[in-house]
């Protein structure tokens, strides 16, 4: 199950800001005991969208209470064992901190690393050293998934044609972005658009 959704749509949780940035975990081992009870909150959020989708549309109260299922699950992520998010950005030190900075001014403008590199000032080998410090993944990969993110965000929460999105994220060529989304994501943005698109909610 994906679940999509606007940055203003959750509640504001202090303890989940971390996970909202693009930055945090990208994925946990969980065990039964962790699997179980996510699962039945990642259902009932399904649940509430599809009476959404085919019975309310969206009434406000609809609307709020999938915004706290949300909340709820957000929080249950929080809690899950993970390195501890200080200590590992730590670990990337100024380099990391200046590379998310640039990728959140610069990720619609270039996927290159080299370009990232001399923005902050340093070497691209670096700047991955830092990333992969920091989060366990590259500085590509970090480019990537970012870019990924906000294809995904437009294309369920706006009407923007397939082309138009692309252009926006740099992509000069349509058959460029749609091979991007394919290896990042395994959809194509139309297919993918199709299957996620439901009522304006927030959330999709």
């Amino acid at each position: 199950m994906l679940v999509l959704f606007t940055a203003a749509f959750p509640p504001r949780l202090p303890l989940t800001t971390s996970l909202l940035d693009g930055f945090g975990p990208a994925g946990w081992t969980l065990s039964p005991g962790d699997y179980e009870p996510l699962d039945r909150a990642l259902s009932e959020i399904s649940a509430e969208y599809h009476r959404a989708q085919n019975h309310d549309e969206g009434s406000d109260l609809t609307v709020q209470l999938l915004r706290q299922l949300l909340g709820a699950v957000l929080l249950r992520l929080a809690r899950l064992p993970h390195p501890d998010r200080a200590a590992s950005e730590g670990m990337g030190g100024e380099v990391f901190r200046a590379f998310r900075y640039e990728l959140e001014r610069s990720f619609a403008a270039t996927r290159s690393v080299q370009k990232y590199a001399a923005r902050t000032g340093y070497s691209p080998r670096t700047l991955t050293r830092a990333c992969r410090a920091a989060t366990g993944r590259t500085a590509k990969q970090l480019i990537d998934a970012r870019v990924a993110l906000e294809a995904q965000r437009l294309l369920v929460h706006t009407e923007l044609p397939v082309a138009a999105i692309g252009r926006s994220l740099g992509f000069s060529e349509p058959t460029n972005f749609g091979k991007f989304l394919v290896r990042e994501t395994g959809h194509t943005p139309g297919g993918f658009r199709a299957g996620q698109r439901r009522p304006d909610l927030g959330i999709g």
